[in-house]
């Protein structure tokens, strides 16, 4: 389990979805939803599993991306880009460092999404623990109330 002062001082990649879609985050030393904290163990699994899977999709990024940040760099998007264009939405923290207040925001999109069902049955039943209550094809913006 992940204590809540490693969430604090660690930037993690979590997965989520919301049934359909699948979602990248890089939490930006925010709290992580429980289900990814207590079973972290999954975190590098996931991740190992999504980073391996090929290039996929044409992507879009977030047009109100300069709008919520001064400095937007090709450094800066491109873990994002390359998540995206294996087919994942991706999202990073709106206020880094600031533990409790649970906002991200859309830094790019897939084409074509990959869908939960292209996924191979173990990394389905790790990544349905950590669910989005909303769809996140038209998602600007989430935030990890709507994590269950």
């Amino acid at each position: 389990m992940l204590t809540e002062i490693e969430q604090q001082n660690l930037d993690i990649d979590w997965f989520f979805t919301d049934g359909q879609h699948i979602g990248f985050v890089a939490s930006g030393g925010g709290r992580l939803p429980n289900s990814i904290a207590k079973e972290d163990k999954n975190i590098e699994i996931l991740s190992s599993y999504f980073r391996n899977l090929p290039e996929r999709t044409e992507i879009e990024i977030n047009n109100e991306l300069k709008d919520i940040m001064s400095d937007v760099t090709e450094m800066y998007l491109s873990d994002f880009t390359l998540m995206a264009k294996k087919g994942l939405y991706t999202f990073d923290k709106t206020t880094l460092n600031n533990f409790l207040e649970p906002n991200y925001h859309l830094v790019a999109k897939p084409i074509n999404a990959l869908k939960i069902q292209d996924l191979s049955i173990q990394i389905q039943d790790i990544i349905v623990k950590t669910k989005y209550t909303r769809n996140i094809e038209f998602e600007l913006k989430i935030d990890t109330i709507n994590i269950q």
